[in-house]
């Protein structure tokens, strides 16, 4: 509240002196930093960090990245203490959030789409056998996945559905378990390079799908929900305080789902700004058209 305040009492006080110099407002108060929240999700990193040196690299902005929790980040944007957040799972991963503050926030459209939850099997597994969650209730089959679900971490919300999973397939023998979301990548690389049969809670975009052939197992109960989009919000005031070319940019910038996953995967085998310099490179006709409105 106090940032809202103080960016209020800024924005003001740059209007009357841009007013007696004869300027606009708004490129006196967009000398501050844009604030853009964040949490430690691959996805959500790369995004971040590839609208970061977009801003900054090619259209001469100052960013500034604050990690904070992910309802502290949509409380940031609806009263004004961050500018932007990349990373609002809609209509059904943060229903509660959007619920208590889309009338507070401004959403800038979609940055990808086609994104779910799930449970993944390697592709080897044959699918005549095993195609949907309803299969595991067959005892000879949860036998040949050792009779678990491979989890991630327990307080996750992917965690929380597949509790609910279990109960609403009676999966009764089977055990979910609780790890890391980097624990369940190891557990499915072991298994791959193993030739093995195992199930995992996972979801996309995630890196372990460009690296590894899989597929989601049916849901017909829905307990997984259903495929998301992931948008870009903004606080409100923000296209006002800042040039339009900055909105602009944010509402053109879509990526793809498979290129956003082999991104991903090369962030995780190198490092975020080597992924980010990569993808720039490689789709230039793309990143020309978010900074520029330009097709070619």
């Amino acid at each position: 509240m106090l940032k809202s305040i103080r960016r209020v009492q800024k924005t003001l006080a740059a209007g009357v002196v841009a007013a007696a110099m004869g300027l606009g407002a708004t490129s006196a108060a967009a000398e501050e930093p844009i604030e853009i929240g964040w949490t430690a999700w691959s996805d959500a990193e790369f995004v971040t960090r590839m609208a970061k040196q977009l801003l900054e690299e090619r259209m001469g902005y100052d960013v500034k990245l604050t990690m904070a929790d992910i309802g502290v980040q949509y409380q940031g944007i609806a009263n004004g203490d961050l500018d932007v957040m990349l990373m609002s799972w809609l209509p059904v991963t943060h229903q509660s959030y959007w619920e208590k503050f889309a009338g507070d926030v401004v959403n800038l459209g979609p940055l990808y789409t086609d994104a779910k939850l799930g449970w993944a099997v390697p592709s080897y597994v044959p699918e005549d056998q095993v195609s949907s969650i309803e299969d595991l209730k067959k005892a000879d089959i949860a036998e040949k996945f050792g009779s678990k679900v491979q989890g991630i971490d327990p307080g996750a919300g992917l965690m929380q559905a597949s509790e609910k999973a279990m109960e609403e397939y009676d999966l009764g023998k089977v055990d979910l378990v609780s790890a890391s979301g980097a624990a369940m990548t190891a557990a499915y690389g072991r298994a791959v390079r193993r030739d093995e049969w195992i199930v995992v809670t996972s979801w996309s975009p995630h890196w372990m799908h460009a690296k590894w052939d899989t597929r989601y197992l049916e849901d017909p109960k829905g307990s997984l929900g259903k495929k998301e989009r992931i948008h870009a919000l903004a606080r409100e005031g923000f296209y006002q305080d800042y040039p339009t070319e900055v909105v602009n940019f944010l509402t053109r910038m879509y990526i793809p789902l498979d290129q956003l996953q082999n991104a991903m995967l090369d962030a995780s085998e190198n490092s975020y700004e080597e992924a980010v310099s990569n993808y720039i490179e490689d789709h230039p006709k793309r990143v020309k058209y978010w900074v520029t409105g330009e097709f070619q």
